[in-house]
């Protein structure tokens, strides 16, 4: 618990490749991940849930989408199983923040993905319905990206209230 929020910090399988034993080992895991969120969402204590959860939920979510239909990350059944998370009731900080644009958290190192901003949004910050209402600002911070040999993820933050 953090000032009175509980924070769980995730790390979801990435799946690929997709069919296979990885792919089939990503969907048990998020199945088991809803059922524990669906006991949090409505909770009267905060919970933000953040993390890498090696999925983009829409098409707004990856340069290039065509590019990915058939990767862990973007396939029809990974996004249906975020989209079942969120149903519950959970808030997607970015997304709610900004709801039109484009939001890459990740950028891979081949054929500069960074410099073209060729990117992915995997990393998330779901909050429960008691924290939603507090959410004030949230971003990533891509000047940390660009230094040499950093991470292919750049820190994603918010703010609340």
């Amino acid at each position: 618990m953090v000032n009175g929020i509980h924070v769980g910090c995730l790390y979801l399988p990435n799946g690929n490749p997709a069919p296979g034993p990885k792919f089939d080992y990503k969907m048990k895991w998020f199945q088991r991940f809803t059922k524990h969120a669906a006991k949090l969402v409505h909770s009267d204590t905060p919970v933000v849930l953040c993390g890498d959860y090696n999925v983009m939920p829409t098409e707004q979510d990856v340069y290039k989408p065509e590019r990915w239909v058939e990767d862990a990350l973007f396939r029809p059944e990974t996004r249906a199983a975020f989209a079942g998370v969120t149903a519950q009731g959970w808030t997607d900080a970015l997304r709610t923040l900004y709801p039109n644009e484009t939001i890459y958290t990740f950028w891979d190192y081949f054929r500069n993905a960074f410099g073209r901003n060729a990117g992915l949004r995997i990393d998330h910050f779901l909050l429960n319905e008691k924290l939603a209402g507090r959410l004030k600002a949230g971003g990533v911070d891509t000047f940390v990206r660009g230094w040499e040999k950093t991470s292919d993820h750049a820190p994603v933050w918010i703010k609340i209230a």
